[in-house]
């Protein structure tokens, strides 16, 4: 009887070592991994390497070589046997609303706030897990949730917080009901300022604060509405929001900190005010003209857009919202036109708001756009080139080092993917089933492996 129990055991843990995984990051975690025979898109190359060997250490790529790297096969080694498969950079969602990505407004705006921060909590380790290990968050407040995943309590991606989006009254970011206007001298708070949602100032002097408590609380990057928009309640697509006085004030309290100020805009009006005020990134920019662009590559100015098109991720709108929305999807063919033709900087991001069914298709909507560019092109574009824009944060960047590359002394933010990404791009539109390896900050949070 005893030998038949120890022979079932033994049967028990063969069969243990040979199931598929999943590995999550508050699991033991191995001092080095090294991923054996894996071809990789580097963040920057048209094509994939030959095949490779990378050792992960302290969070960084120690060494990448073609011949075997000897390594310490103890216990807390990882050996990833890649067998062809790529490695690659994680993804970087330029434009992000951690907080807002999968709450319906109304929920936004009268649920309490710390069911609202699990929510959020939740998403933020779907995002990792769908591969996306860096956020550029454009509003919201998720300064919290931020040191949360820091600090290792939640699992997500790294985090670069605007905090609250500084609109004008009337604007893009006034969340008000009607029925709160007008407003006493001495009235409360609003709800979505409350939450830090959404801020109003009117006025260089009262754009200023608003602009200096937000890098108070964390902000790496600052956000204005400089024109009206789909999701927002009052204001027209055609209305321009703020003078050049009013950024002025914005842009010099955010590049007393050493950061930038990054507007909400569609039309020619809006965004050359905020690009004359010294403004560094357009968010959007559909309906740009050709003097715009022009401007904007004068001035040396980021356009970070999306693939706002009516498809099965758009987001669903009616009445008046939704004749906007079509007029923004009319100019996005344009736009990346206009933005080939003058050489812009172009970011990527999402934009994701108040869909709880939406953020699943994040990669996905990645994946559209070899609508305008190659599938080389748009990898780039989710890796290094979004990097380079976090890297505008300067010293309010929140984490040392090189993200959105596979090289040596980059940090190890790492997918490893079945097949070949940049022959089918649509390999990134499920995570679940082809990022088989995923790894933030040298850490495995996903590895399904045998």
């Amino acid at each position: 009887m005893r030998f038949m129990l120890g022979m079932q055991l033994r049967l028990f843990l063969a069969i243990g070592c040979l199931a598929p995984t999943v590995l999550y990051a508050q699991d033991l975690q191995p001092t080095a991994v090294l991923f054996e025979n894996v071809r990789i898109f580097d963040g920057k190359s048209d094509t994939l390497s030959a095949p490779s060997n990378v050792l992960v250490r302290g969070g960084v790529i120690e060494q990448i070589a073609a011949n075997p790297i000897p390594v310490d096969r103890r216990a807390d080694t990882r050996i990833i046997q890649g067998d062809g498969r790529t490695l690659m950079p994680g993804f970087i969602d330029a434009h992000w609303h951690a907080m807002m990505a999968a709450v319906p407004l109304p929920v936004l705006l009268t649920s309490d706030i710390g069911y609202i921060n699990l929510v959020a909590g939740k998403e933020a380790r779907n995002t990792l897990m769908r591969g996306f290990t860096s956020v550029r968050d454009l509003s919201g407040p998720a300064f919290g949730l931020k040191r949360a995943i820091d600090e290792g309590l939640v699992e997500g991606p790294r985090i670069w917080p605007s905090g609250a989006m500084i609109s004008q009254t009337g604007g893009h970011g006034d969340f008000r009901m009607p029925y709160e206007v007008p407003a006493g001298r001495d009235a409360p708070l609003s709800r979505g300022e409350a939450i830090n949602g959404g801020v109003i100032a009117d006025g260089e002097d009262e754009v200023r604060k608003r602009v200096r408590e937000q890098l108070m609380l964390g902000a790496t990057q600052i956000k204005l509405a400089a024109g009206g928009g789909v999701s927002s309640h009052y204001d027209p697509i055609d209305v321009a929001q703020y003078s050049e006085g009013e950024f002025r004030a914005a842009v010099e309290a955010a590049e007393n900190w050493g950061t930038y100020v990054a507007v909400h805009a569609y039309t020619p009006r809006a965004i050359q005010a905020a690009v004359r005020a010294g403004v560094k990134v357009i968010e959007h920019g559909q309906l740009m003209d050709e003097p715009t662009a022009r401007l904007m590559a004068e001035r040396g100015v980021w356009l970070s857009a999306q693939a706002f098109i009516d498809n099965e991720f758009s987001n669903p709108k009616t009445g008046e919202s939704r004749a906007k929305q079509l007029e923004v999807y009319a100019g996005t063919d344009n736009a990346y036109r206009l933005a080939k033709k003058y050489g812009l900087k172009v970011a990527w991001g999402t934009d994701i708001l108040f869909d709880p069914g939406m953020p699943v298709h994040q990669g996905a909507m990645l994946a559209t756009m070899t609508r305008w560019y190659a599938p080389s092109e748009v990898l780039r574009m989710a890796t290094s080139t979004n990097a380079e824009l976090l890297a505008l944060s300067g010293p309010r960047n929140p984490y040392t080092g090189k993200l959105g590359v596979v090289e040596e002394g980059a940090l190890a933010d790492l997918l490893l993917v079945e097949g070949d990404p940049i022959a089918d791009i649509d390999l990134i539109a499920n995570p679940e089933k082809n990022f088989v390896v995923i790894m933030k900050n040298g850490s495995l949070v996903k590895n399904i492996l045998p």
